[in-house]
């Protein structure tokens, strides 16, 4: 049996890379995992400075029994393998038998409260820790969301981020499985549905034109703070720089609400699977630090108070290795601040999870 404590669990898509790389980074040894070892040793080859790195690969069964297997005797998973709604629950459930800390990178909320309400308590038991949406388009904006909410006087929040590049295969997957449920935001303590097939003009800091976003399966933020006894509104939106991609995506779930939705469930993940596949067939390129940059904003709201918080930084696909990376090597030492169905900041300390990012990426961080 390995003596690695941390498992990539799809290490051979784009974002199981990413983590792979920042683990080294960290000197971290790992387990490259997945379905197919041949891809694997492909994808890891690519990985920079792999030569120096401590890992091994496993080709593993997608399956409770398999992955509970592989998990016994490991501290930390970290799962990228989605959508999440189709793949997830086999890697909870098996990180729960193993006794093992699982995170992964969804903002899948029909998934995560699932997660949440099937395996929460026992995770809070064992003092593990069940940490969905440890990611980009999710951590900063926790990060912020922590950040504004040191003003005691804040009940209410409004956040969104703004992303340069393209989504990868894995999460065009991710957002069309998501036209399947309801996106949520909270509002006076209780999770109401976004419309569906509508988007909405954002105004992100430092930009001169207002964004178009959607509300991309809700986000985690309403989840996160849906029983925070200082919060009792919540709303989450997202953009890329792509608007004609956006409009697309607008486009295609008004398609879906207006003839898909009716159709059997497998009739229904064929025909989302396939519109997914023709938008974004393969890998991107790596992202370019001058090119890909991100804003993530939080705007608290309370009677008579505003405090915003700003988070500017790049590659946001490399800050998903950052922190699933750096949220492994926290468990890895030391116990979670908070167990059971927590976010990444919750775990660790958004001081902690802002410092992992600014140890490998620019950033800026606004506080007004």
């Amino acid at each position: 049996m390995s003596d690695k404590q941390v498992v990539v669990y799809g290490a051979s898509g784009y974002t199981g890379r990413l983590v792979c790389e920042f683990l080294r980074e960290y000197q971290v040894p790992f387990i490259a995992a997945g379905r197919n070892r041949q891809r694997i040793e492909e994808a890891i080859a690519k990985v920079p400075g792999i030569e120096t790195a401590d890992y091994e690969i496993v080709e593993v069964e997608h399956s409770v029994e398999a992955l509970t297997k592989l998990l016994e005797g490991k501290s930390v998973i970290c799962n990228t393998v989605g959508p999440f709604d189709y793949f997830g629950d086999a890697v909870v459930q098996a990180a729960a038998n193993a006794n093992c800390h699982y995170l992964d990178t969804t903002g899948e909320q029909a998934f995560m409260m699932e997660m949440r309400d099937k395996y929460s308590d026992s995770y809070r038991e064992n003092g593990k820790i069940l940490a969905p949406s440890t990611a980009y388009m999710y951590t900063p904006l926790d990060i912020a969301a922590h950040i504004v909410l040191e003003d005691g006087s804040i009940d209410s929040i409004d956040a969104g981020c703004l992303a340069a590049g393209v989504p990868t295969y894995g999460s065009t997957q991710t957002i069309f499985a998501m036209f399947q449920a309801e996106h949520l935001y909270l509002e006076n303590n209780q999770l109401v549905p976004w419309q569906k097939g509508r988007g909405f003009e954002m105004v992100t800091p430092g930009k001169m034109m207002s964004q178009l976003a959607h509300p991309w399966g809700g986000g985690s933020l309403p989840l996160w703070f849906q029983h925070d006894h200082r919060v009792q509104n919540v709303r989450q939106l997202t953009a890329f720089n792509n608007r004609p991609m956006f409009e697309q995506i607008i486009e295609l779930q008004q398609h879906y609400e207006n003839n898909l939705k009716d159709l059997p469930q497998d009739e229904q993940e064929k025909a989302l699977g396939d519109i997914a596949a023709g938008m974004q067939p393969g890998m991107p390129p790596r992202e370019n630090k001058l090119v890909h940059r991100s804003t993530d904003f939080v705007h608290g709201i309370g009677t008579g108070t505003r405090r915003s918080c700003v988070i500017h930084t790049s590659a946001p696909y490399q800050l998903t290795g950052v922190v699933q990376a750096a949220l492994a090597v926290y468990l890895l030492d030391a116990e979670p601040l908070k167990s059971g169905f927590v976010s990444s900041c919750q775990a660790a300390g958004h001081n902690y999870m802002l410092g992992a990012i600014q140890k490998f990426l620019p950033t800026q961080v606004d506080i007004y």
